[in-house]
């Protein structure tokens, strides 16, 4: 696999919205490690940018393009996109509650923003476009979900008007990604860094969980599966949120000096637009649906190495949730990746 994503990347130009964040920094780090020509970093968040830059300071000059701009500027993003040959959209709005005061402001970036972005590649006939989406969009209750479906449809359709531009529309459906912001993971970590309380709105929650390694492989692989019009669905763990919370405290309150019995948990209550469940494929998605060892394809054909499926949903509640004691095994690995920087 990393030899065909290394022909796949060999001298290509790649853009990464949402460049500078959890996700799509990783991204670029991945990207890096294989032959590409130029890897442009698009965002706008001029701090996170001059961090990125430096820390890629020893590449040879314009290995590394960081472009300040905003999905939402249509504009700008069809100028970032000129000469590009494969776009990773992972530029959104993700916290929910946020989203739900803020519905025309979720809108601007991941329906209008998603729109610029698709259109831009068209233009530009781009190779390949992925874009990157969330369980929340599979029967979405809350307006970042419906927003994040939009998007996802916005991708997936622009297969269908790209005329005779070669651009591959795919797009990629995550569940939690552990350590991502928008997760409830660093909001934990802080807590318990500061000796608690930790505040759990239901510890009967359940979600889909991956690491921000497994979302990255995902997104990179994706591109190199589609032929257009896929929404990929990784096969992953999940785990109730109050065996997270509990895996967190015994393995993070030990690092920060504090005696895990001694960290408070405090039930809030769900959150504005939290569902106790995620769904990551439902029930008509199943009619059409493909997998291999490691994901699931929502396709109106096999892709090579894939079969049909039986699956007749994908839901948090009704899988097996790992138990606690693999929480805790879980927890340790992504601390010792994902979460090193904290205590360093």
């Amino acid at each position: 696999m990393e030899k065909k994503l290394a022909r796949l990347f060999k001298g290509k130009v790649v853009m990464v919205t949402g460049g500078t964040g959890s996700i799509g920094s990783q991204i670029v780090s991945k990207l890096l490690t294989y032959p590409v020509r130029q890897v442009r970093v698009f965002s706008r968040d001029e701090h996170k940018q001059f961090m990125l830059q430096q820390q890629y300071r020893h590449l040879p000059a314009g290995k590394v393009s960081f472009l300040i701009g905003d999905i939402r500027d249509r504009d700008r993003v069809f100028l970032a996109m000129e000469g590009v040959d494969i776009v990773f959209n992972a530029a959104a709005m993700k916290h929910v509650p946020m989203c739900e005061y803020n519905p025309f402001e979720a809108i601007k970036t991941n329906v209008l923003g998603s729109e610029n972005l698709v259109d831009a590649a068209r233009r530009e006939n781009v190779d390949i476009y992925v874009h990157v989406s969330t369980d929340k969009a599979a029967m979405p209750i809350n307006v970042m979900g419906a927003t994040k479906l939009l998007a996802e449809k916005i991708a997936l359709s622009a297969n269908h008007y790209r005329g005779n531009r070669v651009t591959r529309y795919c797009a990629v459906r995550f569940g939690n990604v552990i350590g991502s912001r928008g997760s409830v993971v660093p909001l934990f970590l802080e807590q318990i860094k500061r000796g608690g309380p930790v505040t759990l709105t239901d510890p009967a929650m359940t979600r889909f969980m991956l690491s921000i390694p497994q979302a990255v492989d995902l997104v990179l692989k994706s591109a190199l599966l589609t032929k257009g019009e896929e929404l990929f669905i990784l096969k992953m763990p999940v785990v109730k949120i109050g065996d997270l919370t509990r895996a967190m405290i015994e393995v993070l309150a030990p690092r920060f000096g504090h005696d895990p019995k001694n960290i408070e948990i405090k039930i809030s209550g769900r959150r504005e637009g939290e569902k106790v469940y995620e769904t990551l494929l439902n029930e008509e998605e199943a009619e059409k649906v493909f997998e291999n060892a490691e994901m699931f394809c929502i396709a109106k054909k096999s892709l090579s190495g894939f079969s049909s499926s039986k699956l007749k949903q994908y839901r948090s509640d009704k899988v097996a949730c790992l138990k606690y004691p693999a929480v805790v095994d879980l927890m340790r690995e992504i601390c010792e990746a994902d979460l090193k920087e904290v205590w360093k």
